[in-house]
């Protein structure tokens, strides 16, 4: 028995073939990366600039107000489309208010109306809250009451075009005396302002925009 016999367990393959669980000569191993070839899987591409995101989106999060000053364009959900969005002016603002006063009268109107009996008193009282709550949720959570909802305006973070949320919602609610409290003048600066904040919006950061 020779080493070279085909019969010898001992010898080397016929042909110089590889024993099975390596690699061929001259090849790559499995999980390598070939030379001057593509890279296997799991391995980063070379030279290849990784994806920065589309175009029109800032990169590293939302950008404030203050970066498209210059660009009023129609609110899309978000600053990063890229524009501005479109502040909303003051009369659109007060016809919200109108509107929303109109239906916190309706649980007063019961309550007068039923002036002297208890049942009546009641029913307007926890009507009265109920809607106030309601009213101050749907704000915090989309940036709509029924009267803003109702002339297509908005109120949003300065900083990132959100929905402010609940709690900061209420707190934009008692800082309107704030507004009230120079002879009404908060109210009003809306007018000529840059960014048409009432001095609850500057204290509390909020923007209110179109939504159409």
């Amino acid at each position: 028995m020779s080493f070279g016999d085909p019969n010898n367990p001992y010898g080397s393959p016929q042909g110089g073939q590889q024993q099975p669980g390596y690699p061929q000569q001259g090849g790559q191993q499995p999980g390598y990366p070939q030379q001057g070839g593509q890279p296997g899987y799991g391995y980063p591409q070379q030279g290849v600039p990784q994806q920065q995101g589309y175009p029109g989106y800032p990169q590293g999060g939302q950008q404030p107000y203050d970066a498209y000053q210059q660009q009023q364009a129609a609110y899309g959900g978000g600053y990063g489309y890229g524009a501005a969005p479109e502040l909303a002016h003051w009369g659109l603002r007060l016809g919200g208010t109108i509107i929303d006063g109109l239906i916190f009268a309706v649980p007063y109107i019961v309550i007068i109306v039923g002036q002297g009996k208890a049942v009546f008193a009641i029913i307007g009282f926890v009507a009265l809250i109920a809607l106030a709550i309601w009213q101050l949720i749907q704000e915090g959570r989309t940036g709509q009451t029924v009267g803003k909802k109702a002339v297509g305006i908005r109120l949003v973070r300065e900083s990132d075009g959100q929905p402010v949320g609940v709690g900061m919602a209420f707190v934009r609610r008692i800082a309107h005396f704030l507004d009230s409290i120079a002879c009404y003048l908060g109210w009003l600066w809306p007018l000529w302002d840059e960014k048409k904040q009432t001095f609850a919006d500057k204290v509390c950061s909020t923007l209110v925009i179109r939504s159409q």
